[in-house]
């Protein structure tokens, strides 16, 4: 495979449509203030974590209603503008820049918690919802919902890019945890999809298809997902190893055994020094796994017990518990901040990530060979992984005025994708395929694969109005 020369040519589809001033009267009209051209709000809504830069979208609606997202769907497809869904902006692959122009449709207001279900283990929201919002509204219930991709994104982007993160190794990823949908199609019907029931075969898998759709499909407007029972016991910990290879084979023997731990996130040397400089923390400067573990006081004793004993074959050494919840809290904080730790790291520096995930026997294979390369290169990065289901990312930390660093990390990130392919993985295990990973989807799923998907977005939204650009291209 021939390694790309920069972000540029990861950009074919940018061929900005006129938004005709008589869409934007009549949305003017519609909407009143829900409506603004102010550039400050337009440039807000025109970028996200990614390195791309785009023109921002022409205006944005902020939607309070399904009948808002409606209306404003139908609008545009009256006169063939895109329509790009907007959350809360933390998206790292592209997915709601407008390359081809258009409305930025900002559903965040749509943040509330419809009917909570506490019986059913089922909670259905509205789009903008956060996960944190959402936990804090249920957390009297006993239940809580385990998805945690880092950022407190909305429920609704959540569902559109199929996200997962450091819980998915025990609770699964949004794929698992949408029950039902409620969309705003192309031609701005509403529709829905799945029920409240944990399985069905009635049809086709509607909730699946739009779940990881990107937008490109419909508009989320509700999304119905599971609940879990609030662990009886939770306990978190760090070990520490002599060596990457160490923690990863470490994490390999505590899958392939069938521990049921909750989280296990790697991180390398020089991420924990990001993070404990970000963080102020003074974590030990070393490969580290960071672990969680639910269940009852016994059966969570008897998981740590297992992991230590795993670990020392390994040299795993350090182990450092946190049992109280602020002490958790602090941990999984400075994890999940680690994206900003390496972007502080090297002030004004953007981030090429990566996102491969393989199975489980190969973890090693992928990852270790892909920190040598990296290493080799020269360009600073970080690595993290949610390694128990295989996934880790890589960031590569550019200088976005030196195009010989794009250069050489997307050469990289193209080194890390064609392994991982190589090995039975996927070019993306939650970040979705956006702007960044189209040529990485032909190598993985096949040009017939990628066709039949263009057959269901002409099918679906024959004037590609919704979210144009991303995933494939036309």
């Amino acid at each position: 495979m021939n390694a790309p020369t920069d972000l540029n040519h990861l950009l074919p589809q940018v061929n900005l449509r006129e938004v005709p001033a008589a869409l934007l009267d009549a949305l003017k009209s519609r909407f009143g203030d829900q409506l603004s051209t102010a550039l400050v709000v337009r440039e807000q809504h025109g970028r996200d974590e990614s390195a791309f830069d785009v023109p921002p979208p022409s205006a944005v609606v902020f939607a309070h209603n399904t009948q808002d997202v409606s209306d404003t769907v139908k609008l545009a497809a009256q006169y063939l503008v895109p329509v790009i869904p907007f959350g809360v902006g933390s998206s790292l692959e592209g997915h709601l820049l407008a390359v081809q122009g258009g409305i930025s449709l900002d559903v965040s207001r749509m943040n509330k918690v419809l009917s909570i279900n506490a019986e059913d283990l089922t909670v259905t929201v509205q789009p903008g919802v956060t996960r944190k919002q959402l936990n804090d509204e249920i957390k009297s219930t006993g239940l809580f919902f385990p998805i945690d991709p880092g950022a407190d994104a909305t429920i609704g982007g959540m569902s559109a890019t199929r996200a997962s993160g450091t819980n998915a190794v025990r609770y699964g990823t949004m794929r698992e945890n949408v029950l039902a949908l409620e969309v705003v199609t192309a031609s701005g019907e509403v529709i829905r999809t799945g029920t409240r029931a944990k399985k069905s075969s009635a049809g086709y898998d509607l909730t699946r298809l739009m779940v990881g759709s990107e937008g490109t499909l419909g508009v989320i407007t509700e999304v119905t997902v599971k609940l879990y029972p609030l662990p009886e016991a939770v306990m978190a910990a760090t070990c520490s190893f002599n060596s990457l290879a160490d923690a990863v084979n470490t994490t390999i023997q505590l899958i392939q055994l069938g521990v049921p731990i909750a989280r296990c996130e790697l991180l390398d040397e020089n991420t924990i020094r990001m993070v404990n400089a970000h963080s102020k923390l003074t974590l030990r400067e070393g490969a580290m796994l960071l672990m969680e573990f639910h269940g009852s006081p016994e059966g969570v004793k008897e998981q740590v017990q297992t992991v230590q004993d795993i670990a020392a074959e390994f040299g795993g050494a350090a182990f450092e518990w946190a049992e109280t919840p602020e002490e958790r809290t602090r941990l999984w904080t400075a994890r999940h901040n680690a994206y900003f730790a390496g972007i502080q790291s090297r002030p004004g520096c953007k981030a090429i990530t990566t996102d491969t995930c393989v199975p489980i026997s190969s973890l090693a294979d992928a990852l270790l060979d892909s920190v040598t390369e990296a290493q080799e290169a020269g360009l600073p990065f970080f690595l993290v992984g949610h390694v128990g289901d295989g996934n880790f990312h890589m960031g590569y930390l550019i200088d976005p005025a030196i195009p010989a660093e794009r250069e050489l990390a997307e050469q990289l990130n193209h080194q890390l994708v064609a392994r991982a392919l190589k090995l039975g993985g996927t070019c993306t295990g939650e970040h979705g395929v956006g702007l960044h990973k189209q040529g990485f989807l032909v190598e993985e799923t096949g040009d017939g694969a990628v066709e039949m998907m263009r057959t269901i977005k002409h099918a679906l939204d024959p004037h590609n109005i919704l979210n144009p650009g991303k995933i494939f291209s036309l």
